[in-house]
């Protein structure tokens, strides 16, 4: 097998395999330096990649699944890919997985995956070799995602339903909502009193609220609903108050979402947690149709600003996109902003 070149290892949509017969997820190398990213070759021996080749998974034939390199390294990504092993699991709980993860990956996503693990099976960290992963059992390499050409085209969680080897219209969309957020072990609730909650940071500034209009977010919110605003960052508004000292895990930045009697946000992260305790919610959307990550979400309104020129940008920070992104958001009206109280539309 050809030996992929730095560009093509760190892009290859899948893991890799190294001289040592390691299993290695990209990111990491990309982590370490674009250096050592040399004499890796495509993992595909008797491991399935839908990318590669469409493929059926007989789930109720295997024991034990191992999912090689998923579900990514954001956490709106690993929310939605365990929604998706999820509903693999209501429809065969005697299955057990076998997470294989980014070593590398931020520490607040491998989080996730530490609180979830109870209720899938175990996490283990790349690399391993290859001929740790036991050839009777059902294999499936879901790396790299993000550089798969379906990832940018489907709802997030058809993606991933259909790189587990799922029909993605064979599950019900309350099956697609992240339920299984409300099993995991949080800590109590914090505040007695109700509140809003706002959270404008997405992963990448070009998603984000422009920190200019957040006190018409707040304003609205406290008029609108009589409560306290509380949210992650500064915001220069007497009813607003900055959470971000007391959420320093993602348990807790999940329970403070689980408790707020609303949400506005630009983070699909918050977005997907939101759905998954049935939190009414607005969200914004700038660089990713609103459909793609917000469809089944019966809680939500969406809405997709007008900035066609960013789409399908997945990361910036160029100063030309983010005065686009504030021309945006400075010429909403946010009197205007609709309020989620249960029913799911766009605008």
């Amino acid at each position: 097998m050809t030996t992929l070149d730095e560009v093509h290892a760190l892009t290859h949509a899948g893991s890799l395999l190294s001289r040592d017969g390691e299993i290695v997820a990209p990111y990491d190398l990309e982590v370490a330096g674009v250096d050592a990213a040399c004499g890796f070759v495509p993992l595909d021996h008797g491991i399935f990649n839908a990318g590669r080749a469409p493929f059926d998974a007989h789930y109720a034939l295997a024991h034990r699944v191992h999912l090689v390199n998923a579900f990514g390294v954001t956490l709106g990504d690993s929310i939605i890919g365990l929604s998706a092993l999820f509903a693999v699991k209501r429809r065969h709980p005697h299955l057990a997985f076998t997470v294989y993860r980014p070593a590398r990956a931020p520490r607040y996503v491998q989080r996730l995956y530490e609180l979830a693990a109870p209720l899938f099976g175990e996490i283990v960290d790349l690399p391993v070799p290859r001929a740790s992963l036991p050839d009777d059992e059902l294999k499936i390499d879901i790396g790299n995602q993000l550089f798969w050409p379906r990832f940018a085209s489907m709802p997030m969680i058809d993606f991933f339903l259909w790189a587990l080897g799922v029909a993605p219209e064979s599950v019900a969309g309350a099956d697609k909502r992240n339920r299984w957020l409300a099993d995991l072990a949080l800590p109590p609730q914090q505040p007695n009193a109700p509140y809003a909650l706002l959270c404008p940071d997405a992963s990448t500034p070009v998603r984000s609220i422009p920190a200019s209009v957040r006190a018409h977010i707040v304003a609205r919110l406290a008029d609108e609903t009589g409560l306290d605003v509380y949210g992650f960052g500064a915001v220069d508004h007497p009813r607003y108050r900055d959470i971000t000292p007391l959420s320093t895990d993602t348990a807790d930045f999940l329970m403070w979402i689980k408790h707020a009697r609303c949400l506005v946000t630009a983070d699909t992260a918050a977005l997907h947690v939101a759905a998954g305790f049935d939190i009414p919610t607005t969200a914004f959307f700038t660089t990713i149709p609103a459909p793609l990550r917000a469809r089944d979400y019966a809680n939500c309104i969406a809405v997709d600003m007008d900035l066609p020129h960013l789409r399908g940008i997945h990361a910036s920070a160029r100063t030309a996109d983010l005065d686009a992104l504030e021309r945006a958001y400075r010429a909403y009206d946010w009197r205007a902003m609709p309020l989620a109280h249960g029913t799911a539309r766009t605008v």
